[in-house]
């Protein structure tokens, strides 16, 4: 009687539990979207893992605790690390790196239940939909996996160009059917050990095929696309594990990644196709063909300053440059300045601005600045032509009027910040290059566009010096 007691206890704690962390999992994604409280999102949805891990150590016929116990901490205490060292600027590829971890852990649990299946000590022909939704998280999570490291890759700077060939289109279609008739053999009859490793060789293949041809502009949908997959595959396993707490945070993930995915796609006006496959074999690298006009004109910093501290509005665009040259807390020093002078300084950030979702918010964030100078595209757009100047840092595609005028660019219909229509336009940039994109921006050559170049952090301190002279 007891141990019927003890086991319905031990079964009512741990459904509780997982009850308890799909509360946290949910609170703490609603908090995570918006920026005041994504701090205590965050801690929420941590404090729901916490849960959802230490009650699995109740769960029936579980052994290895002592595997499990080490596993926990050596990945707990290198997480801890990498993340207290990372630099912001860095961020994105640390996403993309984790993100494939989630892939790579859930494409782990299906080979293993595969190989159970393969030994006859798991999931057997009579569990036929068991063994296809663990085929299909393996095909997924591996993928996921693959692709966020060449992703990595790509934003880390180890992997520059963008790998194209004739055919490539054709080749990935025959990969890809390669890998849907393994699955289906895997999934539904006997297969062999050789069967087995082609399926997972095909699949990390596939994940690298998909990924190398996509330029590193795109990489802020890509990360998106590969979390909302990981978080797909994640949730798929917690089926066949039928583990509540796998299946609840895969689902949100999945869910959430894919509205983002969406989202990040709507805002370059651009279908998610034309960004996996666009250019596929064509050795186009995104540029446009089209002639620029007029010249790029230079300005000191000194004068731009001048111009800045006796503005009535400025609004600061930034982009990745700022975060390369970790420029922000000077942008914030150069704003607090300014408003002591009563300038009114506001943020513009484009959806799409920096190496991933939110970028360019959360290092603004860390600088200090308030959330309520901090406008979206939306927002601020209409407020341009009465804005006396606009500061742009280290922003390319985002501020590029190609979008509206050129009907011959990559870009063209992607809705952009309106900074041309600003009265002055100052351009923080290294050099005269295309930028990331290899798209020429025509906002260098408009007639109020003036270039004030060198490093982001090493202009706003000159800019800093010169309103301090005033």
């Amino acid at each position: 009687m007891g141990d019927v007691l003890n086991a319905d206890l031990a079964h009512w704690l741990i459904q509780a539990s997982y009850f308890l962390a799909a509360i946290l999992f949910i609170s703490g994604l609603k908090k995570m979207s918006h920026p005041t409280t994504a701090r205590g999102g965050v801690i929420w949805a941590g404090l729901g893992m916490l849960v959802a891990t230490l009650i699995t150590y109740l769960e029936p016929g579980m052994n290895n605790y002592m595997l499990m116990t080490v596993a926990i901490f050596v990945g707990g205490v290198l997480a801890w690390w990498s993340g207290k060292r990372v630099a912001m600027t860095d961020m994105p590829q640390m996403i993309a790196l984790y993100n494939g971890m989630g892939g790579g852990s859930a494409a782990a649990i299906a080979a293993v239940e595969l190989l159970r299946v393969l030994t006859g000590a798991g999931l057997t022909h009579e569990a036929v939909a068991a063994r296809e939704l663990a085929v299909l998280g393996a095909l997924i999570g591996t993928i996921a996996f693959s692709g966020s490291l060449i992703a990595f890759a790509k934003l880390q700077g180890w992997m520059r160009k963008v790998y194209r060939f004739k055919g490539q289109q054709v080749f990935n279609g025959l990969v890809f059917v390669a890998l849907i008739y393994l699955g289906v053999m895997l999934a539904t009859s006997d297969f062999s050990l050789a069967q087995f490793t082609a399926f997972f060789v095909l699949a990390l293949l596939f994940g690298v095929l998909m990924t190398v041809p996509i330029g590193g502009a795109d990489m802020p949908v890509v990360i998106s696309l590969y979390n909302a997959l990981t978080g797909l595959a994640v949730g798929v396993e917690g089926f066949v594990l039928q583990n509540p707490a796998m299946m609840i945070a895969g689902i949100v993930v999945g869910s959430a990644g894919t509205l983002l995915t969406q989202l990040m796609a709507k805002a370059m006006n651009r279908p998610l196709s034309n960004v996996l496959f666009a250019g596929f074999g064509t050795g186009d690298d995104g540029g446009s063909s089209s002639e620029v006009s007029g010249s790029m004109k230079a300005i000191d910093a000194a004068d731009a300053a001048i111009t800045m501290a006796y503005a009535e509005k400025v609004v600061i665009v930034p982009g990745y440059g700022m975060a390369v040259a970790q420029a922000q807390h000077k942008i914030w020093e150069l704003t607090q300045l300014l408003r002591s002078k009563g300038v009114k300084v506001l943020f513009a950030i484009h959806p799409v601005a920096g190496r991933m979702p939110g970028h360019m918010n959360v290092l603004l964030a860390e600088a200090g600045v308030p959330y309520d100078l901090i406008e979206d595209l939306e927002d601020i757009n209409s407020q341009f032509p009465n804005t006396d100047v606009a500061l742009v840092i280290g922003a390319n595609d985002v501020v590029n009027p190609a979008a509206r005028k050129d009907t011959s660019s990559p870009i063209y219909g992607m809705p952009i910040l309106d900074a041309d229509k600003a009265r002055n336009v100052f351009v923080v940039k290294r050099g005269q290059g295309t930028g990331f994109s290899g798209i020429e921006n025509l906002l260098f050559f408009e007639d109020n566009t003036r270039m004030c170049y060198g490093d982001a952090q090493e202009v706003a301190q000159k800019l800093i010096q010169g309103v301090k002279s005033l």
